[in-house]
């Protein structure tokens, strides 16, 4: 092939070396053997020993600067299947100035059309697998992206380009704590948050950026920080704590706590919250309280379609998790820390509130007249804001409960033990409400005399019965004439 064919100025040699490497006659067709070759160990080994890789950077720097471009794409691609594992060639591209060359493609291509945003994603991977080499390949990158570079690209509101984006990033701060701590400070943030815009607008397919938020907001203690960042612009800046009517909350927020309420979900027993964190998230539970409308019947689940609701119901989730990690031995230190910070902090309190604010369940209202009812209450009861809201808040207090005795009793002095019980009953606003109330009221009278005393001493309240607790092999009867009711157990 002549090199005027190719649209650019390339030595004899360069076209030379890949043909023959590849034994063929156009470089179309050489690129294409050269792919397929670069796809196995023993053939990126075999193409490192010929020296292919400086060829391929040229020819990369080359096709992207003249009019033959439909080239980049398949150099790139064979680019990225070398740097695939292959010692020598990752360290061949950092010598011949591979992150100089991939940078100015990146650049060059602005997002305009599904051709350049496939240049932009091949480049990324090219730059992510040269980065699994180590920590000088690691270097060298972060040196050339950091900041700017690595803003400009999470901007590009693509899911193609986020996911190799967020691979780059994680690895080179994997093992180095420099490059971590510059990625979490104040200013450097905006990073990660322009990766979180772009993901809460287009998805992910890929593990990496909920691997690089674990990192940052619950290992580096950065999702305060965060969060805030991701403010709405013209939100008032209020105190966490405090319940407000003024509190805004932007769907970036709500997208970022719904991937945390995954994150956690899914690595329970693996992962520890400090107390700092859990904090945080109880001061924005308590934020939105004030901006929720309790007034209409849920109609879904979450995502509910309001970022506030939404809000309000993966920080309850993630409150629900961390007091979960309680039950996990290699955990105990921190989650006990976290927890009982929560507990200082008011959670069962708080929660035994919206509890009896709530509208009972339905299987409940219907056993209760509307008269008995109303004389019970003076104000209109508060409806679920979303199916599960009753459920969520029932998971929290009985996952507080596990094998602590001071939350037990808390229950038992609050007057919270028969709203308890009255929650082990199906919902079909609220599913798996029956199991998450037998969890907790096993919770609650496990090693505690005094509770055990007061649901045995319960008496019948109107026409309520009290909840069956077969599931824990127990079963509350009442003394026909006495009225008193007593636990006993299940043949």
């Amino acid at each position: 092939m002549k090199e005027s064919q190719l649209g650019f100025s390339s030595s004899e040699e360069l076209i030379h070396s890949l043909l023959k490497s590849s034994s063929s006659s156009t470089i179309d067709e050489a690129l294409e053997i050269l792919i397929r070759t670069s796809k196995t160990a023993n053939g990126r080994a075999d193409l490192a020993s010929k020296h292919i890789l400086p060829t391929v950077l040229q020819l990369c720097g080359s096709v992207s600067q003249f009019s033959n471009q439909h080239l980049l794409i398949p150099s790139l691609k064979l680019l990225r299947n070398l740097c695939a594992g292959e010692i020598v060639n990752q360290n061949y591209f950092i010598e011949q100035g591979g992150v100089r060359i991939i940078s100015s493609i990146l650049e060059t291509w602005g997002p305009v059309s599904d051709l350049e945003y496939g240049v932009i994603r091949m480049g990324l991977q090219v730059l992510a697998n040269v980065a699994l080499a180590g920590n000088e390949q690691q270097r060298v990158i972060w040196d050339h992206f950091f900041p700017d570079g690595f803003v400009g690209l999470a901007r590009i509101r693509r899911r193609e380009t986020c996911d190799p984006l967020c691979m780059i990033i994680y690895t080179c701060c994997n093992g180095d704590s420099t490059l971590l701590a510059e990625l979490c400070g104040d200013c450097s943030l905006s990073v990660v948050m322009e990766i979180v815009h772009t993901a809460s607008e287009v998805g992910f397919r890929e593990d990496w950026l909920k691997i690089l938020l674990s990192r940052v907001c619950f290992e580096e203690f950065c999702f305060s920080p965060l969060f805030l960042k991701l403010c709405p612009n013209d939100a008032p800046k209020g105190d966490e704590n405090v319940p407000s009517r003024n509190a805004c909350f932007s769907l970036e927020q709500g997208f970022l706590l719904r991937i945390l309420t995954e994150i956690v979900n899914e690595r329970i027993g693996e992962i520890s919250i400090s107390g700092g964190v859990a904090l945080s998230i109880l001061g924005i539970f308590k934020r939105v309280l004030g901006v929720i409308n309790f007034d209409s019947r849920a109609s879904s689940g979450l995502p509910s379609g309001s970022v506030e609701i939404d809000v309000l119901g993966y920080a309850l989730a993630i409150l629900r998790d961390i007091c979960a990690h309680g039950g996990c031995p290699g955990l105990m230190d921190d989650s006990q820390d976290a927890i009982d910070l929560l507990l200082s902090a008011g959670l069962l309190e708080l929660l035994l509130c919206l509890l009896k604010d709530l509208e009972p369940p339905a299987i409940i209202r219907k056993a209760v007249s509307q008269s008995d009812y109303s004389q019970t209450t003076s104000e209109k009861p508060k409806l679920c804001p979303y199916k599960g809201f009753r459920r969520d808040i029932v998971a929290v207090i009985g996952n507080c409960l596990y094998q602590r005795k001071h939350a037990q009793d808390e229950i038992r002095q609050r007057n919270g033990i028969f709203l308890l019980l009255q929650q082990c009953v199906t919902d079909e606003e609220n599913p798996f409400l029956r199991e998450w109330g037998i969890w907790s009221i096993r919770n609650l009278l496990e090693g505690n005399e005094d509770n055990q005393k007061v649901v045995a001493d319960l008496e019948l309240q109107g026409s309520v019965d009290v909840p069956e607790l077969a599931g824990l092999g127990l079963r509350v009867e009442v003394d026909q004439k006495t009225r008193r009711a007593k636990l006993v157990n299940v043949p």
